[in-house]
């Protein structure tokens, strides 16, 4: 295992790393999501915005729109699994 990290600069340990932040990443914007269905608090992107940049609300919005589309997949597979059954 030394002698791959050596040959290939240690990149696996760097890409672990990487991963890692992302996947922490799309949970944050997850429950940002999941806060958002079950209260109603939306997340105040003009608030965020650097100098009025559009820019930066429109990767916001796209961040926080992964995480509603993770929620909506996990509210399909677990309504589809036996696991699971609606209470309201």
């Amino acid at each position: 295992m030394v002698f791959l990290n050596l040959l290939t600069f240690g990149l696996w340990g760097k890409l672990g790393r990487l991963t890692h932040y992302a996947v922490d990443a799309v949970l944050i914007s997850t429950i940002i999501a999941g806060m958002r269905r079950s209260t109603g608090l939306t997340f105040n992107t003009e608030r965020v915005s650097i100098g009025g940049d559009k820019d930066a609300n429109k990767w916001i919005d796209k961040y926080l729109g992964v995480g509603e589309w993770v929620m909506d997949q996990s509210v399909a597979i677990a309504g589809s699994s036996g696991w699971f059954h609606r209470t309201r």
